[in-house]
């Protein structure tokens, strides 16, 4: 699914922060996370992601260490900060209020027939 740029832009530090909760990852697989939890309804790309990781880590939002992969490569890995854990759970405030606010201002979907 293609959402709009302003709404990824609205949407992209909590997103991040969410799932490195469930600790230390690397970019590859953070964005399969986000893939898989969205059920591929969001898609980021790498282009997206690594400038946003930068920004978050220049923040202090969240921490990077590089570590050993398979075959000897080395990976990046991206953890949350504890100040990082408090402006994700700031944002979840915020959005739960947005969520909330949407679905009392949205008609119920209208039920699809199915045709034979």
């Amino acid at each position: 699914m293609n959402l709009t740029k302003d709404l990824v832009a609205a949407s992209a530090t909590p997103i991040i922060l969410g799932v490195l909760t469930a600790g230390e990852d690397y970019g590859y697989s953070i964005l399969r996370r986000i893939t898989e939890a969205s059920a591929g309804r969001i898609e980021w790309s790498e282009g997206m992601l690594y400038p946003l990781l930068h920004r978050l880590e220049h923040q202090g939002l969240i921490t990077a260490r590089w570590g050993e992969a398979t075959l000897g490569r080395r990976r990046k890995y991206y953890s949350i900060t504890p100040q990082g854990t408090a402006e994700l759970n700031g944002q979840a405030l915020q959005w739960r209020a947005v969520v909330d606010t949407l679905e009392g201002l949205f008609p119920p979907p209208i039920p699809r027939t199915v045709e034979a």
